[in-house]
């Protein structure tokens, strides 16, 4: 699985205006809808749900929030630099400034975790992110993000 088999280019946003995790995921939660055809009320609302069990912010300025939604036809994924960090309740305690929403459908089951993985992945690299922060177009973001990993290593 690819990053681009989640990520279209309406789903990347170059400079997320929130000063909240609340903000931060109310704003994400209305893109993923205009994307994934869902509505943005349902999205908000399994994207809240899956903080209250426990944050998404992984560390390193970075968080990945998910959640699993009926009605959905396929994987999708959404984006955000956001022009401010912002406290995300993160496991290292540091603000968060990258964001990385996955919204699956609720039979997706391994495929989830393996679009999970490949986004943990791609956002522990340090490199990448550096590229991802030093950037403030959605095109060259959607192209960081969707560079395949023979081109990495190459």
């Amino acid at each position: 699985m690819e990053i681009n088999d989640l990520l279209v280019p309406e789903g990347v946003v170059a400079d997320l205006k929130a000063t909240s995790k609340k903000q931060a995921l109310q704003d994400l939660a209305k893109r993923a809808a205009e994307v994934s055809g869902l509505h943005e009320r349902a999205i908000f609302d399994v994207l809240m749900e899956r903080e209250r069990l426990g944050t998404t912010g992984v560390g390193n300025g970075i968080a990945i929030p998910h959640g699993k939604l009926a009605n959905l036809d396929r994987l999708h994924g959404l984006f955000a630099r956001l022009e401010q960090p912002i406290d995300f309740h993160a496991i290292d305690e540091r603000p968060v400034d990258l964001i990385f929403v996955l919204l699956a459908p609720e039979n997706a089951g391994a495929d989830h975790l393996k679009a999970l993985a490949r986004i943990s992945r791609l956002l522990r690299n340090n490199g990448i992110c550096d590229k991802l922060r030093g950037t403030d177009s959605a095109e060259a973001l959607f192209a960081i993000l969707t560079e395949s990993q023979e081109d990495r290593a190459a």
